[in-house]
């Protein structure tokens, strides 16, 4: 399904799905499985202004284990979270941030059915457009600037608690406000955010530039098997790494350590497409993809049963390292392949 951006209407629904709310309504957020600095960032901003609008039962919640990566354990409105298990089971509302696919939402994914309605609000040009009412905006540079715009339409005023949460939303899908789709805009937003009052000093300190040292010995053993392939992605350049389960163990790492690692592979100045496969299972790997722009690598995850950007993407892959490393190659060729074939 191809999306192209929020109509007024769309807007309008939105707004009149959370305006109709009894100030009792149960409300439920939910954000996408393994959830990043956009998909925990723009939902409990949200939630916190839905707060502030009236709103006294918001829960927000994500699939698998209830475990916030350590870098977003000091956001504000952490106390709206909880286990998917205690989620409503029969919500008056229901937010979705930053999930691309109904399969992203796991367990939750029958709240789409239980709800009333059902608000999706996401950045993805992979979006399948599920949910009710759609808020998608392939061209937005993270979900937080959706979920703002849309605070802004309810007349929620912006205080240092939802200005955070956005901030470090807006930070992380924007590699610290390096990457292509940061605009004019991307930097009005963040000045208004910052004019709030929040530190974006402490906050990048704290999300970006703090780890452990077991984690910084564990990025060396990853960084030491970094394979490249010059002439793969026709031409463009393929380089690619893998971390298993036993090289968490054996530095005693919790698996969101390995997020950063993506940056480190992808300054490889011989390629353009930059790949990382993290093990979550036997022969289970969650591949994070990175494309410097000659290849649209959301082609390639879609393909293989995910989605993304064109400049960022992932899936989960099956078999050994080597065999999802191949169909990510594999997959690459076809897909510039069919690009110049329709020229």
């Amino acid at each position: 399904m191809a999306v192209s951006g929020p109509t007024e209407a769309d807007w309008a629904a939105a707004v009149d799905a959370v305006r109709r709310l009894a100030p009792d309504a149960r409300v439920l957020l939910i954000c996408h499985v393994n959830p990043d600095g956009d998909a925990l960032g723009s939902m409990l901003g949200f939630g916190l202004g839905l707060r502030r609008s009236g709103l006294r039962r918001v829960q927000a919640t994500f699939p698998g284990p209830p475990e916030v990566p350590e870098p977003f354990r000091e956001l504000p409105g952490l106390e709206l979270l909880v286990p998917a298990t205690e989620a409503y089971p029969d919500p008056d509302l229901v937010v979705c941030f930053d999930a691309a696919s109904e399969s992203r939402l796991g367990e939750l994914v029958d709240r789409l059915d239980t709800a009333p309605v059902a608000v999706v609000l996401d950045h993805h040009a992979s979006n399948t457009g599920f949910g009710d009412v759609l808020l998608v905006q392939p061209g937005a540079a993270a979900t937080s600037v959706v979920a703002e715009e849309l605070l802004r339409r309810l007349g929620v005023p912006l205080d240092a608690g939802i200005a955070e949460c956005l901030y470090v939303a807006l930070a992380t899908d924007t590699g610290s406000f390096r990457f292509d789709a940061t605009t004019p805009e991307v930097h009005r937003l963040a000045a208004r955010l910052l004019a709030t009052g929040i530190r974006p000093g402490d906050i990048s300190r704290r999300i970006f530039d703090t780890r452990p040292f077991g984690a910084v010995r564990l990025h060396a053993d990853v960084l030491a098997r970094t394979c490249l392939e010059p002439t793969a992605a026709g031409g463009h350049g393929f380089v690619w790494t893998y971390a298993t389960l036993d090289d968490l163990a054996r530095h005693d790492q919790q698996p969101w350590v390995l997020e950063p690692l993506i940056d480190s592979v992808r300054c490889t100045a011989e390629a353009d497409v930059s790949c990382v496969l993290k093990q979550i299972a036997g022969d289970a790997w969650a591949v994070s993809l990175r494309s410097k722009g000659a290849v649209d690598v959301s082609l390639v995850a879609v393909t293989l049963g995910g989605g993304g950007h064109r400049f960022a993407a992932g899936f989960t892959g099956q078999g050994t390292a080597a065999e999802v490393a191949g169909r990510i190659r594999n997959t690459l060729d076809v897909a510039l392949i069919n690009r110049d074939d329709r020229g």
